[in-house]
C-alpha cells in the first residue's frame, strides 16, 4: 500500500495551493481533467462497442457459412469463396486498424491526463493505478485488453484463410 501512497500524491501541489487567488485557474483544470477523464472512458466504451459488432458479426458470417453449405463445402464456386474470403479478410483488417486505432487514442488521451495530474494534487491515474498495475509489463498482474484484443481480428483471419484453403483442397 505505500507503494500506491509514494505515487498517489503530488509533493508539488499542497493545500497552500489552494487559495481564493488560485481557485478559479484550479476549477478549471479540474472540470478539464473530468472531462478528459470521461472521454477516455467513453472511447473505451467505443472500443468494446467496435469489438462485439465485429465479434458478432464475424460469428453470424460463421454460422451463416455452416448453415448454408451443410457441410456440402466442397460444392461452393471457388470464386464464390474467394469473394468470400475478400470480404471476410478486409472485415478483419478493418477491425483490427480499428483497435489500434483506439488504443492510440486512449494512449494519448492517458498521456493528457497524466499532464493535467501535474497540477492536482493526486497522480490517480498516470502514477498510482498505472503503477500498481506494474503499467501492464507483467501479464501475471495485469494483461492490458489492448494486448489480447488487437490477436482476436488476426485469430479469425487465419481460421478464414485456413477454412478457404481446405475448401480449395477438397
Amino acid at each position: 500500500m505505500g507503494d500506491i501512497e509514494d505515487a498517489l500524491w503530488n509533493t508539488d501541489v499542497g493545500a497552500a495551493d489552494y487559495s481564493e487567488a488560485s481557485d478559479r485557474y484550479r476549477q478549471a483544470v479540474l472540470e478539464q481533467y473530468k472531462l478528459c477523464v470521461e472521454m477516455a472512458d467513453r472511447v473505451s466504451s467505443r472500443r468494446n462497442l467496435t469489438n462485439t459488432f465485429f465479434l458478432s458479426l464475424n460469428s453470424a458470417v460463421v454460422a451463416v457459412f455452416a448453415a448454408v453449405s451443410g457441410g456440402a463445402a466442397a460444392g461452393v464456386s471457388v470464386w464464390l469463396s474467394v469473394a468470400g474470403l475478400v470480404i471476410l479478410l478486409a472485415q478483419c483488417a478493418a477491425w483490427f486498424v480499428m483497435v489500434r486505432s483506439y488504443r492510440q487514442l486512449n494512449s494519448a488521451k492517458y498521456a493528457v491526463i497524466g499532464a493535467f495530474e501535474e497540477r492536482l494534487p493526486a497522480y490517480a491515474y498516470s502514477r498510482a493505478e498505472w503503477g500498481a498495475l506494474g503499467e501492464g509489463r507483467d501479464w501475471r498482474k495485469y494483461l492490458p485488453l489492448t494486448h489480447v484484443e488487437q490477436w482476436v481480428p488476426v485469430t479469425f483471419a487465419l481460421a478464414y484463410l485456413l477454412g478457404f484453403c481446405g475448401i480449395v483442397a477438397m
